[in-house]
């Protein structure tokens, strides 16, 4: 049974370059963090990064929670991220958006009021 997101990873060019970016963007330093591969937990979940392969958006969009994604996108935009689809409410208070991180890889933000971290094992 699918149990719900814990991973993403995301390939990219320059691994130093990209631990750091993402640092600031998650406000917090990797849990792993060796030449082959960088791990970040962010909320019971992780975010990885592989310095190898092709960043671009050819897979599965990875929607990252927040809550408030208007503020996220902004602060976002502010670390040289490029907004691919500008945020939109799809209904029921769920707020969505899309950016591309300085490697070509999707990026995506919710704020999704039902959303219940008490379910996150």
């Amino acid at each position: 049974m699918i149990q719900g997101l814990r991973t993403v990873i995301y390939p990219v060019t320059d691994l130093a370059e990209a631990t750091e970016w993402y640092r600031r963007v998650l406000d917090k330093a990797p849990y792993f963090d060796q030449p082959f591969y960088v791990g970040f937990e962010v909320g019971g979940f992780e975010l990885g990064l592989i310095p190898d392969g092709v960043p671009g958006s050819t897979g599965a969009t990875a929607y990252w929670g927040t809550q408030d994604a208007a503020a996220e996108l902004a602060r976002l935009e502010g670390l040289g991220a490029a907004v691919d689809s500008p945020l939109a409410d799809v209904g029921e208070g769920i707020k969505v958006a899309t950016v591309r991180d300085p490697y070509g890889n999707l990026f995506g933000i919710i704020e999704n009021p039902h959303f219940d971290r008490s379910k996150v094992a």
